[in-house]
């Protein structure tokens, strides 16, 4: 099951993952490797990243956070072909993802020696441009006829689980993903509570968007690790924020509902 129907499908510039992640499921398809194996791999590989970043080996650092972002692509491909979608595996992603973003800026805070508070903020940033890309993409996902409505835009309690997975699993990672992403959706929703009763979002406004998408985010670290401006990645950060209100000021008023 694809994720959009074919006219809702646009040109994700967070997603150039896709390929591999597409081409490591096809070749896991046949063995024993289930999209959870895939999700600690991808886990694994961001740790890999960090591990070079304090080594001072910023390339072989880019290296492996674009593999992570392939890897990334992988679990939920894998899910499909293997038509075994969960809500375990949703929400064990996207708890990896955030402690893998923490983790990621606070090692660049170290080796910098940017001021951490400042590194804090830079990390609000990008969490809060990842929800909006969220929020307004399963908005598209859960209109689009025939995609993939295993994210919800609200969720509020803890969604009964899938076959072949254990809903106490499900409950414990919901209050974790509620825990660690509430409030960012809280704020987000603040700001544009009205955007899920727009019909559709046009796909050049979806492209525009994936700019906040986390594989877009971490592509523009590996570009500055390596050209040596790890110095400028919380500064770019906190400014690249700002543009949330420009995205959010384009839906309320082109896109009106």
């Amino acid at each position: 099951m694809s994720k959009l129907a074919a006219q809702d499908k646009f040109l994700d510039l967070s997603d150039y993952g896709r390929p591999f992640g597409k081409f490591l499921a096809n070749q896991l398809k046949n063995t024993r490797f289930t999209p959870i194996h895939v999700t600690l791999l991808f886990g694994l590989t961001g740790l890999i990243a960090i591990y070079c970043i304090l080594q001072n080996q910023y390339l072989l650092a880019s290296f492996f956070i674009v593999l992570k972002s392939g890897i990334d692509a992988a679990d939920g491909e894998l899910a499909r072909i293997k038509n075994t979608p969960s809500y375990t595996g949703r929400y064990l992603d996207s708890v990896f993802d955030i402690i893998l973003n923490f983790l990621l800026f606070m090692t660049i805070c170290y080796v910098s020696k940017t001021n951490i508070w400042l590194t804090f903020l830079a990390f609000i940033g990008i969490q809060l441009q990842g929800t909006l890309y969220n929020y307004y993409y399963v908005i598209l996902r859960n209109k689009s006829v025939g995609g993939d409505t295993t994210s919800k835009i609200f969720e509020y309690k803890s969604p009964k689980a899938l076959p072949g997975e254990s809903q106490k699993s499900v409950d414990i990672l919901f209050r974790i993903y509620t825990i660690v992403y509430g409030v960012f959706d809280k704020i987000i929703h603040t700001l544009d509570k009205e955007a899920y009763k727009v019909k559709t979002f046009p796909n050049w406004f979806m492209t525009l968007l994936s700019i906040y998408g986390l594989g877009f985010q971490l592509l523009i670290i590996a570009v500055m690790l390596p050209m040596d401006l790890i110095e400028y990645i919380v500064p770019f950060f906190i400014v690249y924020t700002l543009f949330i209100f420009v995205l959010i000021g384009i839906r309320k008023t082109v896109f009106k509902v």
